[in-house]
């Protein structure tokens, strides 16, 4: 019994219209493992076989930018820290809801994220 590629299962879940993304990350998987995308994109593996089977009820946006960030070098000019990779934003986004001012960092990207237009709903680039 052979078994099925990511690639075949993210093409039967999402049919002809399925996101150059996860057939992006799909081919990711297949080249490397599920475990290995995940931990560089930073989250699970569950989560990474639940997008390409067509099932993840979370923020698809999100899992977007987190794979064309880590995967195709996709940027934003960030104001604070100037041209950073999407995955990268999308994480001081994240952090921006709470402030937490253990290191100066921490204090310039809540300041400067809660300012920014990407955050406020704008383009990520």
């Amino acid at each position: 019994m052979s078994q099925v590629t990511p690639i075949e299962r993210a093409r039967a879940a999402y049919g002809a219209d399925i996101p150059d993304w996860v057939e992006g990350l799909a081919r990711a998987c297949a080249e490397t493992s599920q475990n290995r995308v995940a931990k560089r994109m930073g989250v699970s593996a569950a989560m990474i076989s639940n997008v390409i089977a067509g099932k993840y009820p979370g923020d698809m946006a999100r899992v977007e930018d987190l794979y064309r960030g880590a995967f195709e070098a996709q940027t934003v000019d960030c104001p604070a820290m100037g041209v950073m990779p999407l995955d990268q934003c999308r994480h001081w986004r994240a952090k921006s809801r709470k402030l937490s001012n253990a290191n100066t960092r921490n204090v310039t990207m809540f300041r400067a994220c809660n300012r920014c237009p990407i955050n406020k709903g704008g383009s990520d680039g």
